[in-house]
């Protein structure tokens, strides 16, 4: 007689968030993004249920030190600045007629550092209500600092 085995479903309630570090100094953008995608979803637990919320937090620090790949140029602030950073473009709509707005990464990296990393995340999680719930567990800061030390989180597995 076979064994049957049965597959867990994970419960809202059931799932206990933890907190993860990751210093984001001359971190490529897309691979340290795939990472963080993948905490925030949960996919790195084995509870892991598509439909239910079993990220983790993650607080990225340096967020104004991502680098890109490619050629490097020279650059006054940032050390890591390439030619992807300088033609690589995020664009917009303001909702207007005539709102199609683009930014460069480079101007982009000038007004809201955070900003790249942070799309680069939100474009990897799902599309719908538990994506945007997934995407309010990520706290990005520019500086080397950050308000999270009560919640004393953990360096991010490689």
């Amino acid at each position: 007689m076979q064994t049957v085995q049965k597959t867990t479903v994970a419960k809202k309630e059931e799932v206990v968030a933890d907190w993860f570090l990751v210093d984001a100094q001359d971190e490529i953008v897309g691979r340290l993004a795939t990472r963080i995608a993948v905490i925030l979803m949960g996919k790195h637990k084995p509870i892991y249920t598509p439909h239910v919320d079993c990220g983790d937090f993650v607080v990225v620090t340096n967020c104004d030190r991502v680098r890109f790949t490619g050629k490097k140029l020279s650059h006054d602030e940032n050390p890591n600045f390439t030619k992807k950073m300088a033609t690589k473009e995020y664009d917009y709509y303001t909702g207007y007629p005539g709102g199609h707005r683009v930014k460069t990464g480079a101007e982009l990296l000038e007004e809201k550092p955070t900003k790249i990393l942070e799309e680069a995340v939100r474009r990897m999680l799902p599309k719908n209500k538990l994506g945007r719930k997934m995407l309010k567990k990520l706290k990005l800061y520019a500086g080397s600092s950050h308000p999270h030390q009560a919640q004393s989180p953990q360096d991010l597995p490689s």
